[in-house]
């Protein structure tokens, strides 16, 4: 991750111009039909000191019904179902082949790696991969670029192993983004906080992490504790109450949308109303309870956008076709005063979607 850190601070500067804009609002009704243009950076040839903001437009058609396959980590939230609705849809409308495959959760690595094999067994050309762990799949994905597979990464960062093509949320600059929102929004108030950023060794957790961390080291938040662990409301819960016991001045909590949603629980159960909560990224939960003044905000990451791109991109990789290489999307801080302007169908499934596993 020590490389991503320095290249994301040579272009923070860049991004936060995005960060601004970033949230996007709705779209008339006559536009609600087609998904483009998509605003996105893209760094141009992979280089993240050379970011540029570009509309993003997918082919209209597949040349062939190319059989792509999906790992996930797992499907038990909103934010992944969401990517999978993305995947899917913009499958069908291609008209390729998509099989959905996932682990089960943050602590079934072996289970990805043997998915991973059962892809290339099934015969997939294209190969889109939400991983569990960079370095603990790493000797599959480079296999897998030997033989001329397309890879392309989606949501959870791929950075130092050779594949097709990323698109993933700037996890670093949504961290620093959240922390300087939060410092303007607390004021001279002095804070304590805690992060909770994700599961250990999954790396978009460590650069969240590392962006908040960066942000929190001028102004009145002093980071007391980073706590990591898998992104599940119990676990998380466990880590909060924790918390709230061992730093009695404890009034900020921030961290993934399982970690958000267990601390509006356990500040409530003890009294503790005077604590601010943040969450790192959206889920159908978080975009209830920022409804509700429970939690501060979410710095959004357009899990539905990403699935449906990763799909345009990795038909482009198979046809030939120009495609950028790295594409990141900017942060946008929904709060209760935006949340009724964001556009919810590049962000969740519909609801009462189920996921689906299989488009033929």
């Amino acid at each position: 991750m020590g490389n991503h850190m320095t290249k994301n601070h040579a272009f923070r500067s860049i991004l936060a111009v995005a960060f601004v804009t970033g949230v996007a609002v709705l779209p008339n009704a006559a536009e609600a039909k087609d998904w483009w243009p998509f605003k996105i950076n893209a760094a141009k040839g992979g280089d993240l000191k050379k970011v540029e903001a570009l509309d993003y437009v997918p082919l209209e058609k597949a040349e062939k019904p190319w059989n792509l396959c999906v790992l996930f980590p797992h499907l038990k939230d909103s934010y992944w179902v969401s990517v999978d609705y993305g995947i899917v849809e913009e499958a069908k409308r291609l008209g390729v082949k998509v099989t959905v495959l996932q682990a089960g959760g943050y602590d079934a690595l072996p289970k990805q790696l043997s998915q991973y094999d059962d892809c290339v067994a099934s015969g997939a050309q294209g190969i889109l991969v939400a991983a569990i762990s960079e370095a603990g799949l790493a000797a599959k994905l480079k296999e897998g670029d030997a033989k001329g597979l397309v890879q392309i990464a989606v949501a959870n960062p791929i950075l130092e192993t050779p594949i097709t093509a990323r698109i993933t949320p700037d996890t670093y600059q949504k961290g620093f983004q959240e922390g300087e929102y939060l410092k303007k929004y607390l004021g001279d108030k002095k804070t304590t906080a805690i992060g909770l950023p994700g599961p250990q060794g999954s790396g978009w957790a460590e650069s969240y992490m590392a962006g908040f961390r960066d942000s929190t080291k001028t102004g009145n938040i002093k980071l007391a504790a980073e706590l990591y662990g898998e992104p599940g409301v119990p676990q998380s819960l466990r880590l909060v109450e924790d918390a709230l016991q061992t730093y009695p001045d404890l009034n900020v909590i921030w961290g993934g949308a399982a970690a958000a949603e267990a601390a509006v629980s356990a500040v409530a159960d003890a009294g503790r109303d005077d604590v601010v909560i943040m969450s790192s990224y959206e889920n159908q939960t978080m975009l209830k309870l920022v409804k509700e003044g429970k939690v501060l905000g979410f710095a959004a990451e357009y899990p539905v956008m990403m699935g449906r791109i990763s799909v345009d991109l990795a038909v482009r990789a198979l046809e030939k076709k120009d495609y950028e290489k790295v594409l990141l999307v900017a942060p946008g801080i929904v709060t209760k005063d935006n949340v009724d302007k964001i556009d919810p169908t590049q962000i969740f499934a519909p609801d009462g979607w189920k996921p689906e596993f299989s488009v033929q």
